[in-house]
């Protein structure tokens, strides 16, 4: 184990509110041991950005984690060549060009049948009515998995999701992670012959084409939805709910000042959607007094260095004229998220404009309560138009 300071956390405030901890953290142990997650957490913006891209220290590697226990070793929990081969594999399903030209008109086509049938009722549950089949149906597109319903689709990553951040080992936890996997291998396998026969763009299909192995294949697709599908939904309730108790922002949009892009930045740089990512040490390594051990895991904890008091103006400020071009939301080494311009196209340039378009008036209608560290969104956001 690392010989950083300890710093105790009570696991059910820091669930529901991680950021007074991290703030403290970053003051009094910016690299500290947590006993509670047994891990020792990297919490400053520069040194997660310096240390991510340290591979041979920090490794993505990780045998005997969670997401690799549960869900296969795909492209993130693989370092150099290995991960650098499938990255390339993927990219013609998420290049700028593929999201530009064939997912963002799908990305419409959803999103306005999700609001002609919303928008008759005058209220809704952001998250659930609207951000959850948005996401999930911008996945089913995206994987390739048609044949699942985009309910499904948001079932099955949250008990990936879930299942990836029990550090306490919750065994009904992990029971729902292994019943969303089974169902996500059961779609594959109905998909492989489809697609073998007529080749597309979704990410089944070009992993395919590419020559993967299956089981990389299968481990790379749920990859894609534990964090495509949280993600987007998160942000995109989030971001809705940031601009509806910030006013001000919202006028700047609607105003012309600002952009959506801008909105989206904000809000990912604000409350993190992804808020940690784990690594392995690999090899014995010091820095700043703190010595790390083979084999001893750490958690470089973005939703902490995406409010680093010393690179953000206004760290704790939802404020879309702030330059949060140094956020890490996305990561920011080699592991750069590889869905990064299919979100950003999603929520910026059709969801969220097209929220404020559609239903006009659009207003909170109760308590929005959020939850997470690891992964961080709002559980339910009602509003009314």
């Amino acid at each position: 184990m690392s010989n950083a300071p300890v710093y105790e956390i009570d696991l059910p405030a820091f669930r529901a509110d991680p950021y007074p901890d991290l703030k403290r953290m970053r003051a009094q142990a910016p690299i500290a041991h947590v006993p509670q997650l047994g891990a020792t957490l990297i919490t400053r913006r520069n040194d997660i950005f310096t240390h991510e891209k340290n591979i041979a220290v920090f490794s993505s590697d990780q045998p005997a984690g969670l997401m690799t226990v549960l869900m296969g070793q795909n492209l993130m929990r693989k370092d150099g060549a290995a991960h650098m081969a499938e990255r390339r594999a993927i990219f013609p399903t998420v290049s700028p060009k593929t999201v530009r030209d064939v997912w963002k008109a799908q990305f419409q086509s959803a999103m306005a049948a999700i609001l002609d049938r919303v928008a008759p009722q005058r209220h809704a549950d952001l998250v659930a009515d609207i951000a959850r089949p948005a996401s999930g149906e911008a996945l089913r597109a995206l994987t390739g998995l048609t044949n699942m319903t985009w309910a499904e689709m948001d079932r099955v990553s949250q008990g990936m999701i879930d299942g990836c951040a029990n550090y306490t080992g919750d065994p009904a936890v992990t029971a729902r992670c292994h019943d969303c996997t089974a169902s996500i291998d059961a779609h594959i396998t109905a998909r492989l012959p489809e697609l073998a026969a007529t080749p597309d763009l979704s990410l089944l299909s070009v992993m395919m084409q590419a020559g993967l192995p299956e089981p990389a294949i299968r481990a790379n697709v749920k990859l894609a939805i534990s964090g495509g599908q949280n993600e987007p939904r998160d942000a995109i309730a989030g971001a809705a709910w940031a601009l509806l108790t910030h006013p001000d922002q919202l006028a700047l949009v609607q105003g012309g000042t600002a952009t959506w892009s801008r909105v989206f930045e904000e809000y990912a740089r604000w409350i993190s959607p992804i808020g940690m990512s784990p690594r392995r040490v690999a090899r014995r390594y010091e820095t700043g007094g703190i010595t790390f051990q083979p084999e001893d895991r750490v958690f470089l904890m973005f939703g902490s260095g995406n409010r680093d008091e010393t690179v953000f103006a206004r760290p704790d400020a939802f404020d879309i004229t702030q330059d949060c071009g140094p956020a890490i939301s996305f990561g920011a080494g080699p592991h750069f998220c590889a869905g990064a311009w299919a979100a950003r196209c999603l929520i910026a340039e059709v969801a969220l404009p097209m929220l404020f378009d559609r239903l006009p008036g659009l207003r909170l209608a109760g308590d929005a309560p959020f939850e997470g560290w690891a992964f961080r969104g709002p559980l339910r956001v009602p509003v009314a138009w």
